[in-house]
């Protein structure tokens, strides 16, 4: 069974993503703008397009996403899971293949905090002997 609309919240990094998915002709939203025109970049455009080409659904399924937070790659992440989490509420049956590549696991890594006493995470001021 398929919905109609679908929603799916994506995560990664700082970034959070609400996506919607719909049947419509492949047009993918990003804060009311095309994605073409908010990501510049081709990487960016194949990390969120990856969960659609992955279930033959490219050109079948309208994609809207919110996003705020973090830098462009991490809202590109988040976007992707987003998008992979829609799906799989918008038809069940897609499951297996999505996991299977991994776009359903959100991507824990994040900064690591900077410690008192260093420089920063892990880089420690100079040690003089003399």
């Amino acid at each position: 069974m398929t919905n109609l609309k679908a929603y799916g919240t994506g995560r990664r990094k700082t970034s959070v993503a609400r996506v919607w998915v719909t049947l419509g002709k492949g047009n993918i939203q990003i804060n009311n703008r095309t994605v073409d025109t908010y990501f510049g970049k081709e990487k960016l455009l194949t990390i969120v397009e990856k969960p659609l080409k992955v279930v033959n659904k490219r050109s079948e399924i309208d994609v809207i996403a919110q996003v705020e937070g973090g830098g462009f790659t991490g809202q590109a992440g988040a976007i992707q899971h987003g998008i992979a989490r829609a799906l799989l509420q918008y038809d069940p049956n897609l499951k297996p293949i999505l996991k299977k590549e991994g776009l359903l696991t959100r991507d824990a890594r994040m900064k690591e905090r900077k410690k008192y006493g260093q420089k920063a995470a892990r880089a420690r001021y100079q040690f003089s002997k003399r």
